[in-house]
């Protein structure tokens, strides 16, 4: 199989000459173009069995409004896929030729990824260049976040949003499902959390005044949503026919309103507590002096567990203030039968014991970069996002860390440097194309901890964004450099990348019919 590819790249070196760009996002470890061009047509069809059925028929389907026609899988045709365990699980191989199109991937995965790159390659006539293309990604997590807790997607718009990420040759989706502002995934033996918890009276209006309440305003409607077991599945399982690994977030013990108003016996002070109608960090978080607590939470993420096969599990661990644990009897008695020294151990002895049960259960744990705080043990992976350098102290000290600095990879971030004249209301950073493919993950790191960097990931927090338009207007381009980081990061330059972007993105994006920010294309910052 491996001499037959290398006889058609041997072919097309010789020929080597190409009428037109060839575009790639991400950047590619190997391109030889070539003269000559294959042509789709009525009688074109995709040779694929077994597991590469079902990426040709998604490629199939995702190039029909490109060329008008959807291209039939059989058992022979001139578009061949094919696996070799020759090559790396996500390592492969795209042959064109004038009369075949060859790929052979590592895995049905890595030929998943040759057809996303074939995909960029399919001119609306139907021709594509003749060229072979050899392929590999630098970072196993390559990851977007989608934010449900603020606003709520349908599961269509999940799904497109997981669209998003397996164009751009992601594997990850990191699920943001809990918050102050709305619980949004059922728990059959927690009914409250979605029978209260999932909804929020009334939603403040623009930016909220934490300075001055009387300058806010409201809209005055109930807001809400949830997803129900079944729906979690169906998107699992769209995400896993896309070799995208759903991570699931219960953000604990902070940003849980609610739950706690849903169940408030599991807060310190016991009441008083309502699903937020504005942003920011509420004050009441989970009591980690109470044993029921920990009941709660192992319940909870034992139904998660049953819903999501990922390998790791998000359970946050940002933005809890202290001020209701100092105040509380059960938190300081616990932080004296523990030999504590303050409620920043308090927060470690929570997470240690949650990272505890999962491990007894199979998984591992994930948190923000606050769960470092009071200690942390060496198997917690750390996502880094107040800065890259809390990343790289924990990739120095031995753990698993996961890039994903605000600075760089906040999507929600403004798109130009003034964005009241621009932009909707939101964030008042900004956070420019340039500055997102700034990012290195391995920066002032030693070559011999960069086996600590597990990846990179771009994130879409949703307090200012209330359509799914407007979701996709803010991840797209910026996701694309993210992708390329991730992918191809020993091969980075801004200016190629820059070029490539501005001549494949707009119809890549258009024609499967997303929305995305123009400002990038017409240069304004």
């Amino acid at each position: 199989m491996r001499k037959s590819i290398l006889l058609i790249f041997v072919t097309l070196l010789a020929a080597a000459g190409s009428a037109r760009s060839i575009d790639i996002i991400p950047r590619p470890a190997e391109i030889t173009e070539a003269r000559g061009e294959f042509r789709i047509t009525a009688q074109t069809a995709i040779a694929a069995e077994g597991e590469l059925r079902r990426p040709a028929e998604i490629f199939a389907t995702d190039i029909e409004p490109v060329i008008g026609r959807e291209i039939p899988v059989a058992a022979k045709g001139e578009i061949r896929l094919r696996t070799s365990p020759s090559l790396a699980a996500e390592e492969y191989t795209l042959a064109v030729t004038p009369r075949t199109v060859e790929i052979l991937g590592g895995s049905p995965q890595a030929v998943f990824y040759a057809l996303q790159t074939l995909r960029q390659l399919v001119a609306t006539d139907g021709t594509v260049p003749a060229v072979v293309v050899r392929d590999k990604p630098c970072f196993a997590h390559r990851g977007g976040m989608l934010d449900s807790g603020r606003h709520f997607w349908t599961v269509d718009e999940v799904k497109r949003f997981i669209d998003i990420l397996a164009m751009h040759k992601l594997n990850v989706f990191h699920w943001h499902l809990s918050e102050d502002q709305g619980w949004r995934i059922e728990i059959k033996h927690y009914p409250l959390l979605t029978e209260i918890g999932s909804v929020r009276r009334e939603t403040v209006i623009g930016r909220y005044d934490k300075t001055d309440e009387s300058r806010n305003r409201y809209d005055g409607k109930p807001y809400g949503g949830f997803y129900t077991q079944d729906d979690v599945r169906a998107i699992v399982a769209y995400a896993a026919e896309r070799y995208i690994e759903v991570i699931p977030e219960i953000d604990m013990p902070g940003h849980m309103l609610g739950a706690l108003a849903s169940y408030p016996q599991l807060g310190c002070r016991g009441k008083g507590y309502e699903v937020w109608t504005h942003w920011g960090i509420s004050k009441d978080v989970l009591c980690a002096g109470k044993e029921e607590t920990f009941e709660f939470v192992e319940n909870v993420l034992a139904e998660v567990l049953d819903l999501f096969p990922s390998k790791f599990i998000h359970v946050g661990g940002d933005e809890c203030p202290k001020e209701r644990w100092k105040e509380c009897p059960a938190c300081q008695r616990r932080i004296r039968e523990e030999g504590l020294a303050n409620e920043n151990e308090l927060q470690s002895y929570f997470m240690h014991r949650v990272e505890k049960w999962l491990h007894e259960h199979g998984r591992e744990l994930i948190g923000w970069d606050e769960i470092m705080q009071g200690g942390i043990s060496k198997s917690a992976v750390i996502m880094a996002w107040t800065d890259q350098f809390r990343g790289t102290d924990a990739a120095r000290k031995g753990n698993r860390v996961i890039m994903t600095p605000k600075w760089n990879c906040y999507l929600d971030y403004s798109q130009t440097s003034d964005p009241e004249k621009y932009e909707p209301i939101g964030p008042t950073r900004y956070l420019s194309m340039r500055q997102v493919y700034r990012l290195d993950p391995y920066d002032r790191l030693k070559p011999a901890e960069y086996r600590n960097i597990l990846g990179i990931q771009g994130n879409v927090w949703t307090e200012y964004i209330a359509d799914f338009g407007h979701v996709q207007r803010m991840t797209l381009p910026r996701m694309a450099a993210i992708a390329e980081i991730a992918w191809a990061y020993d091969r980075k330059d801004y200016d190629d990348f820059e070029k490539r972007a501005k001549r494949l993105l707009p119809e890549l994006y258009g024609n499967a019919k997303l929305k995305f920010s123009e400002f990038f294309f017409e240069d304004i910052e």
